[in-house]
């Protein structure tokens, strides 16, 4: 009778710790070896000769934060206002599913410094070459498969620094950015 209770309370607690060692092994795989992202904006590269490449970085399951860069290769032929742009953010995740980390709705707090041409004023005059710091905000949301492909959808504004005659007043910051987490 001892054999069959010391068996059965065996086999009960290896049952137990199976599953922990699961569970631990499907967070680990999904959230703690993936920590690195790298995105391209589609909306900017398709509309244009504008490349903006991201890398975001998963430092817990609810924040993130990483970096932007912009650069229009066709700053003469396109009216977008921005030539370069680096945009340094944080973003702060709300998702009740923690088994991927850093998914779903953010809030993302950015600055950003760009240059490039803008005219200002409305009238005839020649637009005019500036450089230019902001804050701003962004929402946005993010989907990532199982394979790490991700999708993100972001959508912010900005209000630049300081009082400048050829910056604009405020900065955009938006795209459908496809990425990969690795």
């Amino acid at each position: 009778m001892k054999k069959i209770i010391i068996f059965s309370l065996l086999g009960i607690s290896l049952g137990f710790s199976q599953e922990n060692t699961t569970n631990q092994t499907f967070t680990k795989k999904n959230f703690g070896d993936k920590k690195h992202e790298l995105k391209f904006g589609a909306l900017k590269m398709l509309g244009g000769t504008i490349f903006e490449g991201t890398y975001e970085y998963i430092k817990s399951e609810d924040f993130t934060f990483g970096s932007s860069i912009l650069v229009n290769f066709d700053a003469n032929g396109n009216d977008y206002p921005e030539d370069f742009s680096l945009t340094p953010f944080a973003r702060f995740y709300f998702q009740e599913s923690k088994e991927y980390g850093a998914k779903g709705f953010f809030v993302e707090g950015f600055g950003k410094y760009s240059s490039g041409t803008f005219n200002k004023y409305t009238d005839d005059v020649e637009p005019t070459k500036y450089s230019a710091a902001s804050l701003g905000i962004a929402l946005g949301k993010k989907w990532i498969n199982n394979s790490g492909f991700v999708f993100e959808i972001l959508v912010g504004a900005g209000r630049t620094l300081g009082n400048s005659d050829v910056a604009p007043d405020a900065s955009f910051r938006g795209d459908l950015n496809i990425g990969y987490r690795f």
